[in-house]
């Protein structure tokens, strides 16, 4: 668990920095220079970008991480692995591409209505889809290679960095509109040079692929898989996405903006799963691999515990801290819209970021074909269910169809991977880390009751009182959870960390 633990906090940082730059891009540049409808046009471009490129990916990503132990050998540069993993997606673009072209009609014409400025960009897909392709590639191969820090720099800090940068000269006038979706695609693009030249300066891959060394048993297997996964994609990239399109395509982009907005917010719980899960999944591949589930139920039980753990709490202290957020932003009182927005994708994600870690293992053991009737199953509920709460909730109707889908999903392919396979991530430790949450928004009810009132009767600025309030809870219940999370061990992993920064804080 070593260098898990030293990969995954460097991540962990890298994407905390990444962050607070997203945080000031989305809250302080893009809100209030853009519109609304802006806005929600990066954010279609970006998700139908991320559509095109899954399923372009024809599931190389997963196959990277399943199949890499089978060529590991570093004296050998792992027989060419690298190459394949460069060819086959590039195959997947063209033939995506076809299929973009051939559809591109019909879907223009669902689009026209109510979002004319997506219709007008529509073409930029196609660029920054391939772009986002082969940054997963290069990512996922620098994973395997347990290489996860400057890959996850490039793209939580380096692209953030661009992009306040062309924001910023959008606003001042200095780009049209057309070339600020021009350069806002070029982020992307950029951040691929960077990964590909890293990639080779580690001098651990090879372009020369030793077709000697892949036999007739194995090119079965990768074959068998990548068309398993071909399928499989079509429901884990078009699923994550679907309220993107249904609510741009019924209520247009403004309402999308406000819908991406309050995504963003929700989306900082599952941070930490970013590193965790890009530096677990290899060692879980290797384990099911050599058939040591004892090794399979540690990992998935501590990253579950963990992930539980730091997501409960960053939950928690957005929610309690949620209408003194939209208070403070610019045009707050636009983007208030979707305060419960934030709540149910806030949820949707904890419990993402919690159990997803235990999916994994069927997807890398013999079983794998398994999830893709779970995956369909995903897709179709939340479909049904976008069409269904949209027109009755609006864009809180999309994030509760997002929660219902995955809720329901994760319990029945949880419960199946244990069936056959004897792994769950769930354990008894989980249940004080829901006593804990349940503890703190009750001393939250408490301080709201009682202290918020004696504070607002200050005679000051109503904005520096709710940050004065707010500020003061959340240091107060931070501290709270931190001395009940260490005194009651609810992780040796985190106690140990905290004993040791205890150490250095008594030697300085």
């Amino acid at each position: 668990m070593g260098i898990i633990v030293r990969q995954s906090i460097k991540g962990t940082i890298v994407n905390y920095i990444g962050s607070f730059l997203g945080f000031i891009m989305t809250f302080f540049i893009m809100i209030r220079y853009l519109t609304p409808e802006e806005v929600g046009l990066t954010r279609i471009l970006l998700d139908a970008a991320m559509l095109f490129a899954g399923l372009a990916a024809v599931g190389t990503n997963a196959s990277i991480i399943r199949f890499y132990p089978y060529f590991k050998n570093p004296e050998k540069k792992d027989h060419g692995f690298f190459t394949w993993t460069l060819l086959l997606p590039l195959l997947g673009f063209i033939l995506a591409l076809g299929a973009f072209l051939l559809f591109k009609e019909p879907i223009i014409h669902y689009f026209e209505k109510e979002s004319p400025l997506f219709v007008k960009y529509s073409n930029f897909i196609i660029p920054l889809a391939f772009f986002l392709l082969y940054m997963g590639v290069f990512e996922t191969n620098s994973n395997v290679l347990m290489r996860i820090v400057i890959p996850k720099f490039i793209r939580e800090v380096v692209i953030r960095c661009i992009l306040i940068l062309v924001y910023l000269l959008y606003a001042f006038n200095v780009f049209s509109q057309y070339q600020f979706v021009v350069a806002f695609c070029s982020a992307y693009g950029i951040a691929l040079l960077l990964n590909i030249f890293y990639m080779f300066s580690l001098g651990m891959i090879s372009l020369k692929p030793d077709l000697q060394f892949i036999d007739k048993k194995l090119l079965r297997n990768i074959g068998f898989y990548t068309v398993f996964l071909v399928a499989a994609s079509l429901t884990g990239t078009i699923t994550p996405m679907i309220n993107t399109f249904f609510i741009s395509g019924e209520m247009g982009l403004s309402s999308n903006g406000i819908f991406a907005v309050a995504t963003y917010i929700a989306t900082i719980v599952e941070i930490p799963y970013r590193s965790l899960g890009a530096i677990t999944q290899p060692q879980i591949s290797h384990a099911i691999k050599d058939g040591d589930t004892n090794t399979a139920n540690f990992l998935c039980k501590n990253v579950s515990l963990h992930q539980l753990l730091v997501g409960s709490l960053i939950f928690f202290f957005i929610w309690i801290n949620i209408d003194a957020i939209f208070t403070i932003i610019p045009n707050g009182e636009i983007y208030q819209a979707g305060k419960w927005t934030v709540c149910i994708i806030g949820l949707s994600r904890l419990f993402n970021s919690a159990f997803s870690v235990g999916t994994t293992v069927l997807n890398f053991s013999q079983y794998y074909y398994s999830s893709l009737l779970f995956s369909f199953g995903l897709m179709g509920s939340a479909i049904l269910l976008n069409i269904k709460l949209i027109p009755i909730w609006g864009i809180s109707g999309g994030a509760i169809a997002t929660l219902l889908s995955y809720l329901v999903y994760y319990l029945c392919l949880l419960a199946f991977t244990y069936y056959k396979t004897k792994v769950s991530p769930f354990s008894f430790r989980q249940l004080w880390v829901l006593a804990l949450l349940s503890g703190m928004f009750l001393l939250n009810f408490l301080w709201n009751i009682s202290i918020s009132p004696l504070i607002a009767k200050i005679e000051a600025n109503q904005l520096l009182l709710t940050i004065l309030d707010r500020g003061l809870c959340s240091i107060l219940l931070a501290g709270i959870s931190i001395f009940v999370i260490y005194k009651l061990h609810f992780s040796n992993e985190i106690r140990s960390l905290m004993e040791k920064m205890i150490g250095k804080v008594r030697r300085n």
